[in-house]
């Protein structure tokens, strides 16, 4: 079985845009077990390993939107939760991508936000300044612009979109302001025949009647969305998913008590129980092992924020007993959940 892997090419762009931005990569990479001289070796990277490079760089530059399009501000970390916790609130898509603009017209750091038109059954979405931003101003800062940065904004609104309805949008068309030669990384999640270049503007067109869905997810989605980072969407292949990855996609929706058997995923993604087992064998894992992984991941996330106690934790991943969650913990990491909550600090 093939596991989930992403273009060399969008590692080694993000490490040099990392590097210009001033941040000490091979640090970083240390972490995730990489190194340059593994990385030359190597024709793919692993997602989840691209993933936490990812929040690792967004974490050292202070930049929450780092290596997407903000019109060259950096936006604060925990941004992208406000703004998120602000739009469950909305009753509709279309709503949504209206609060989405006054959000960034307040947000440090955000200097571009989405305009939507309509026109007869399309919905066009384009990238557009805020209210203090004048056109000549926000043309200047898309001609300085890193092109990639601007594709990376659009994919990651168009994926947050469809996750707030919980409904994939098919795209219509991708227009472009850039030339083809101007990305240095591939787009292998579009179709190409679908993407123009050197058009007035940067815009997203999908059917106007995705609008009209209902927002789907509340607060306990949201922070598990989170936990993969949106930007994790921009790389996201379905048609080249492990079935590992799969079944965590599954997992990963509540990794509560009330987490779902090996049967009830394996009937989700129609395939006997046997066949899931034999596949999860193959790529060196088993259901338990992956389940034990998203919870592990989960505890991770949730000890980021201060709001949450760590009974409110123990709570929220289906542990009995806080005690549980402490002995788990501590068997994972060799860390009391404080102690770890004490090196983030």
């Amino acid at each position: 079985m093939r596991d989930t892997y992403v273009p060399k090419a969008y590692l080694e762009h993000l490490l040099a845009l990392a590097k210009k931005a001033g941040c000490q990569t091979r640090p970083i990479l240390e972490q995730v077990n990489l190194s340059p001289e593994k990385i030359a070796a190597k024709q793919d990277i692993s997602a989840r390993q691209y993933g936490e490079i990812y929040r690792l760089i967004m974490r050292e530059t202070q930049n929450e939107w780092f290596g997407m399009f903000s019109g060259g501000g950096r936006v604060p970390l925990g941004a992208f939760r406000m703004m998120g916790l602000t739009l469950l609130q909305c009753a509709t898509l279309k709503q949504a991508i209206y609060r989405a603009g006054d959000f960034a017209d307040i947000c440090r750091g955000m200097r571009s936000r989405y305009f939507l038109e309509t026109d007869g059954d399309l919905a066009c979405l384009t990238l557009a300044p805020i209210r203090s931003v004048t056109e000549s101003q926000f043309a200047a800062m898309l001609d300085e612009a890193d092109p990639d940065s601007i594709l990376t904004s659009l994919l990651t609104w168009h994926r947050f979109s469809e996750w707030l309805i919980d409904k994939e949008i098919p795209l219509e068309e991708i227009n472009l302001s850039f030339p083809k030669e101007a990305l240095t990384t591939p787009l292998v999640h579009a179709n190409l025949r679908n993407v123009h270049f050197d058009q007035p503007k940067n815009t997203l067109v999908h059917r106007a009647h995705y609008l009209d869905h209902p927002i789907v997810q509340n607060q306990d989605s949201l922070l598990t969305f989170l936990r993969s980072a949106p930007y994790h969407l921009v790389t996201q292949d379905p048609a080249h998913t492990s079935p590992a990855d799969k079944v965590r996609s599954i997992i990963n929706r509540d990794v509560s008590g009330s987490m779902p058997s090996a049967e009830q995923v394996a009937s989700q993604l129609n395939v006997s129980v046997t066949t899931l087992r034999r596949q999860l064998q193959k790529e060196g894992t088993s259901f338990q092992k992956l389940k034990d992984e998203c919870r592990m991941e989960a505890a991770f996330h949730y000890l980021n924020y201060a709001e949450l106690s760590n009974n409110d934790i123990a709570e929220r991943l289906g542990f009995d007993e806080p005690s549980a969650f402490f002995r788990s913990f501590k068997k994972w990491t060799g860390l009391t959940p404080g102690e770890y909550r004490a090196k983030l600090i």
